[in-house]
């Protein structure tokens, strides 16, 4: 078939083409097949490869590292990235669900820990007779009540760190995370260390969030958003300082 599609796609002329550069050109064309490589990127790491069951579970999850390798097929793709060290994976609850009139839910943080795949410590918070993990906040501390609505108010909440409420709930300069692009949706946006959004200002029924990086983004006021600053602040400025912590990173 290589040889077909160069005999397919050759000129012949018969003052330059010899029998000696057919012959070189099909073994080069032969021995070099055409071979789609995957591309690092669009959602893609290749650092590692985290096993979820059907169902959401606060056990810890199976990790399988790549090591910079593609899954399928073992080429190397991704230069630079280890084998690292084994991590538990932590599945993160990206939607905070309460009730859209009344009273707000309460839930209870039962600790903080630090989890290996991600830079910002999560919280293990019971709601109810379930338990479900959260990216924490830097304020957060374990025996805290965090609350949760949907409702839109008429006037702006008083909110504390961990509460999630709507965009539209929120007052001006408020710090928030883990934002929905849309509603019910799901936090999408900052989940790094340290990291925060600010709200501008609202027009209409959208509502303007400077992000980390300085950017302006237009929300619906009906997105959900965590109040707070992200834990885990000095990750930035902390020196790795050996071989062998960058390893479990």
């Amino acid at each position: 078939m290589a040889l077909n599609r160069l005999f397919a796609s050759l000129t012949i002329t018969p003052t330059l083409v010899t029998r000696r550069t057919f012959h070189v050109a099909g073994v080069n064309f032969a021995s070099k097949p055409i071979v789609n490589k995957p591309k690092p990127g669009y959602g893609k790491s290749y650092r590692r490869v985290v096993h979820f069951p059907e169902e959401y579970t606060v056990k810890p999850l199976q990790v399988t590292n790549l090591a910079g390798r593609d899954p399928e097929t073992g080429r190397l793709v991704a230069k630079g990235i280890g084998g690292g060290i084994k991590h538990k994976y932590h599945w993160i609850d990206w939607f905070r669900v309460g009730p859209t009139e009344g009273p707000p839910q309460e839930e209870k943080v039962i600790q903080v820990i630090e989890d290996g795949c991600r830079t910002a410590h999560i919280a293990l918070v019971a709601v109810g007779n379930r338990l479900k993990y959260i990216l924490a906040t830097d304020k957060m501390k374990a025996g805290d009540i965090i609350k949760t609505s949907r409702e839109l108010p008429r006037i702006p909440v008083r909110a504390n760190d961990g509460d999630a409420y709507v965009l539209g709930a929120l007052p001006l300069g408020t710090f928030v995370h883990c934002v929905e692009k849309e509603p019910g949706q799901g936090g999408l946006y900052i989940h790094a260390a340290g990291t925060y959004g600010v709200i501008i200002r609202k027009e209409e029924n959208r509502v303007i969030v400077q992000m980390p990086s300085k950017r302006l983004f237009s929300f619906d006021q009906h997105c959900m958003a965590v109040v707070g600053r992200l834990s885990n602040i000095e990750h930035g400025s902390t020196p790795i300082g050996s071989p062998q912590r960058n390893s479990g990173l």
